[in-house]
């Protein structure tokens, strides 16, 4: 059985909708992860802000309005008189939640409550649209199976059981419609896999199942070799390993939530990205083959900040780099990259929530300065430290000012850290240099 994940866009208008019917009702079982349809999270984001801001006013509005707008959406998808009206009151009864979750004291749970609803709604509509069609299709709701445990990460063993257990009360069904994104915590807390998470819930679900394959299904053509919303002539990649595909999801590939190649790794179970606007198209394939070398991609993650520690103590001091790690491990905050020398240490986070916390810790032991806006070009591909075509890289050093260099840490990733706006310029310059060369 494969998994097939679409993601807001592809389910965000009816047309959409439709395409995504005709790609996935070819007569294989599957199962089927969604996202909420496309801005739809990005509303409920803000209605609980609004909330937590006891603006009443503008959340009532803002749930209004997506009312509103789904109804006409079920207006335009639904024309059998008894699925519009259960999906109508269905459609209403969340709404109605919504309204009641204005008058409630804000909290984290509530917050996650809330941003639940986008999936839940297009599962329920998009449901009852394959049963319009004569698609036989059966709802498996991800609450009563998707679990993470208390270190957030997904509980395998109850994610198994589970699935295993909604899958049997299920009627049989050619397709299974779960929903992408939301879980249970460890206390039975509606929470969530954090934005891009149906990506995540895709692959756990392949990896419970031992799927044959897990799709995740956009808008765009596979992973490109650079980022289009900033590269001209940027190219899909045909292959990725599971480790280029990881070091590039973390590191800002949109296309990808940085955890979801982790479940199905170890099982080798194929990951394939595919285009829901232009199917026919390959796309790109993730496995564990590394037959190709060179640099195949990069990508860039901004909001990095540079910390620059620097100690005359440090010289032939043992201890000194325990101190500091001590330091960001009482606060919670990883380390993206490191570099050393005698008297010096500079590293990156990508998140300042106890920075001045960090830093008035760290001027106990050294002198700081600290850099801000700051943006990290990961350059992925097997074996790139030593491919012979990749010092040609450093030509961008004649032309763009480089914070720091990460090289040899990784076989498959040479990192740059980089004045934020000078990311664009750094990243054409760098699809003119390297992407000719690649072997």
């Amino acid at each position: 059985m494969k998994v097939l994940k679409f993601g807001g866009t592809s389910v965000g208008s009816v047309e959409n909708m439709q395409n995504v019917k005709n790609i996935i009702n070819d007569g294989e079982k599957k199962v089927v992860v969604l996202s909420a349809m496309s801005g739809t999270t990005n509303h409920l984001v803000a209605i609980a802000q609004n909330i937590a801001d006891k603006k009443t006013d503008e959340a009532l509005d803002s749930i209004n309005n997506l009312h509103e707008t789904y109804f006409q959406t079920v207006d335009k998808l639904l024309f059998n008189e008894t699925l519009n009206k259960d999906v109508k009151a269905y459609v209403s009864d969340v709404f109605n939640f919504l309204i009641a979750c204005t008058y409630k004291e804000f909290s984290k749970v509530l917050e996650n409550s809330i941003l639940a609803q986008g999936e839940l709604l297009s599962t329920y509509m998009f449901n009852s649209y394959l049963k319009q069609e004569g698609v036989k299709s059966a709802l498996l709701p991800a609450l009563n199976f998707m679990r993470i445990n208390a270190e957030n990460e997904p509980d395998m063993e109850s994610i198994k059981a589970g699935f295993k257990a909604v899958l049997n009360e299920a009627e049989p069904s050619d397709i299974y419609i779960t929903q992408g994104f939301i879980c249970l915590d460890v206390n039975d807390d509606i929470s969530n896999l954090q934005r891009g998470g149906s990506d995540y819930t895709a692959t756990i679900i392949g990896a419970a199942i031992k799927a044959e394959e897990v799709q995740i299904w956009t808008d765009i053509d596979g992973m490109h070799n650079n980022d289009p919303r900033y590269v001209d002539n940027t190219k899909p990649i045909s292959n990725l390993s599971f480790e280029e595909a990881a070091e590039l999801a973390y590191f800002g590939a949109k296309i990808l939530h940085p955890q979801t190649v982790t479940p199905v790794r170890d099982d080798n179970i194929p990951v394939r990205l595919k285009n829901t606007m232009k199917p026919e198209a390959y796309g790109t394939l993730i496995n564990s083959d590394h037959s190709e070398v060179g640099v195949k991609a990069m990508a860039a993650k901004d909001n990095i900040t540079a910390i620059k520690i620097k100690s005359a103590r440090m010289l032939n001091a043992h201890g000194f780099l325990k101190k500091v790690f001590e330091v960001f491990e009482q606060y919670q905050t990883s380390i993206d990259m490191i570099t050393t020398s005698e008297v010096a240490v500079s590293l990156t986070i990508d998140n300042d929530a106890n920075l001045e916390n960090i830093i008035a810790e760290l001027e106990k032991i050294a002198h700081i300065e600290v850099d801000k806006n700051q943006s990290i070009i990961c350059l992925v591909g097997h074996c790139i430290v030593n491919h012979p075509e990749t010092h040609k890289l450093f030509q961008i050093l004649q032309d763009v000012k480089i914070r720091m260099i990460s090289y040899g840490g990784s076989n498959n990733n040479i990192s740059l850290l980089v004045d934020t706006k000078d990311k664009i310029n750094t990243l054409q310059k760098l699809n003119d240099y390297l992407f000719e060369l690649v072997v």
